[in-house]
């Protein structure tokens, strides 16, 4: 038998930005019910780096992207939430009467008046160098595309591939904890934060990561899934030899927008386009935020995620509410329930 619930949004992902969704709704009186894959709320945040740093949250110098997911579920629960985690909406129709019925694979059904797709990056997946014997060290953990616990790598000599934010912040990171640092990129040009970039140069002058530039991964040593050398070529084919315990590679993730697609929304490139005033999307009452969304010129990033969140809630608000005027006050006036 299935299970159904009536709500006034339904926000599909429950990352920080659809966490801060629910704060927005709240604010303005609309009840929310939140549907994710995982089984934690928190999205990649949760599953793939808890440890790692964020620096770019407003009031925070520094936060631990863990740290982060729990600060914004504490602020959302006032407004008493429903998860539904561990389930994926399969099925999204409109309803006669307005708004719309999802049905998710666990056999919940939720009749909402506005949909939030939070979705980050869909679902999710490591781009794998193609490398020999692949499968076998990431059986060991050799080979791994996610830190959950900078601890496992301590005293460790770990080898980090790419030239993005994730490559960069992590050999930065792990320079703390590991006993060596090397990051292998094809280029000596790094795609990431020109603040983390620096401190990596500052520690590369230091002596505490080797910068290994312009080299690429060409093949692993080792045996029974015991990594003990990284091999990698500059582009005259020259080989360097890098003593290893662990392979970080960072080339991104492999995106999927799932049942995501199939929902008649405008895509461009495995993103859903919105109208970045509101962010509704070319379907009158589904909203898109966060990295799922996109629009000119649009900048990745969690704060973005968060006024994008913002923007939709008070558009919503006339679909919840018709009629009722809204008369926007400050959260320093109108206050949370609950607070002191």
């Amino acid at each position: 038998m299935s299970d159904t619930h009536t709500t006034d949004v339904l926000i599909v992902g429950a990352g920080p930005v659809g966490l801060f969704a629910i704060f927005q709704c709240g604010m303005l009186g609309m009840r929310c019910h939140v549907v994710d894959a995982l089984d934690a709320a928190g999205g990649q945040c949760t599953a793939l780096y808890p440890e790692k740093p964020i620096y770019d949250i407003p009031g925070y110098p520094r936060i631990e992207a863990g740290a982060l997911v729990d600060e914004l579920v504490a602020q959302a629960a006032p407004f008493e939430p429903v998860y539904h985690l561990g389930q994926q909406v399969v099925a999204l129709e409109k309803q006669a009467g307005g708004g719309f019925l999802a049905a998710t694979n666990a056999g919940a059904r939720i009749a909402a008046r506005a949909v939030i797709v939070a979705a980050g990056a869909g679902a999710f997946g490591p781009n794998r160098p193609p490398l020999n014997d692949l499968e076998t060290f990431e059986a060991t953990g050799a080979v791994r595309y996610f830190v959950t616990r900078r601890a496992d790598f301590a005293g460790k000599r770990v080898v980090v591939a790419g030239g993005g934010d994730s490559a960069v912040d992590w050999a930065v990171s792990l320079a703390e904890v590991a006993a060596h640092v090397a990051i292998v990129h094809r280029r000596d040009k790094f795609r990431a934060a020109p603040e983390m970039v620096s401190r990596l140069r500052g520690l590369a002058e230091a002596g505490k990561v080797e910068m290994v530039v312009p080299f690429q991964l060409s093949r692993l040593e080792g045996e029974n899934g015991t990594l003990d050398t990284v091999i990698v070529k500059d582009l005259a084919g020259e080989e360097r030899r890098l003593v290893a315990d662990v392979l970080l590679p960072f080339y991104g993730l492999a995106m999927t927008l799932g049942p995501i697609a199939d929902w008649g929304l405008g895509l461009e490139r495995n993103h859903v386009l919105i109208d970045q005033a509101t962010a509704e999307t070319n379907v009158p009452g589904i909203f898109a935020v966060g990295d799922i969304a996109t629009y000119p010129h649009k900048l990745k990033l969690i704060l973005t995620g968060f006024a994008e969140a913002a923007s939709a809630a008070h558009a919503i608000h006339p679909l919840v509410h018709p009629g009722e005027a809204l008369h926007f006050e400050y959260s320093t006036t109108k206050g949370v329930p609950g607070a002191a």
